[in-house]
């Protein structure tokens, strides 16, 4: 018996998704996690807790950041994630679930902002780790390949045009009952987004060297779940 257990953990692996804001990264890695039972970590959603706590403490105000108040406080930022009655994992701060709150507007204008902080970024990284530790995880963001996990089995870059990404981002926010956001807005906050996460000093956007690169910009959803699912074959040798 502890041989066969031994043997299906060996065949667990690491899968590192990395990519630019709104190009569906998420999505295609809750599938994936669900599909073959690995434990999923929304990173994205992390730093975007960060960023509410933040907003809330008076952290932040406008674009500048308050870092001694910051440092002072990344202690008392407890981030965990719990599973839903459909299953799905959603995002807690300090034992409160923020996972609507941390989806909206104000939060994404200033995410990127806060993630591009060097003490946020590593106090999140660390936990990062603890919780892909085992293996036997999907993880998903924007260094998950290059820092957090840089020898993970399978790694995907996941980009899509900004053109896209903004209309996936509107519609969502639409079903969600947005119904102040303009395109305009959201086409803005996603360029802006890229700019910040690719010329950050702190683990900027890469497509680490040994990734595999995705554009989605015209696949449906089943269509990038099956190409992801079919490496995941390839790479962990699984039936």
């Amino acid at each position: 018996m502890s041989l066969k257990i031994e043997e299906m953990k060996s065949k667990l692996i690491t899968i590192a998704i990395d990519g630019h804001s709104s190009c569906g990264k998420s999505t295609m890695a809750k599938a994936l996690a669900k599909r073959i039972g690995y434990a999923y970590i929304d990173t994205g959603a992390m730093y975007r807790a960060v960023t509410l706590y933040c907003l809330i403490n008076g952290i932040i105000e406008g674009d500048e950041v308050n870092i001694k108040r910051l440092r002072r406080h990344m202690s008392n930022i407890n981030i965990t994630f719990q599973v839903n009655a459909e299953g799905v994992s959603e995002t807690c701060l300090n034992g409160v679930n923020v996972e609507k709150l941390i989806r909206g507007m104000e939060v994404s204008n200033k995410v990127s902002i806060i993630a591009a902080i060097g003490l946020v970024r590593k106090a999140m990284v660390a936990q990062q780790q603890v919780m892909g530790q085992n293996k036997g995880i999907v993880m998903d963001g924007r260094d998950i390949g290059t820092v957090v996990f840089p020898n993970a089995e399978l790694k995907v870059f996941v980009t899509a045009s900004a053109q896209v990404r903004a209309e996936r981002r509107f519609k969502e926010l639409q079903n969600k009952g947005d119904t102040t956001t303009t395109f305009e807005q959201v086409l803005a906050n996603v360029e802006e987004r890229d700019l910040i996460d690719s010329t950050r000093k702190e683990s900027p956007l890469r497509q680490a060297p040994d990734a595999l690169l995705l554009d989605n910009s015209h696949m449906t959803i089943p269509e990038q779940d099956e190409w992801l699912y079919a490496k995941y074959i390839e790479v962990s040798g699984r039936k």
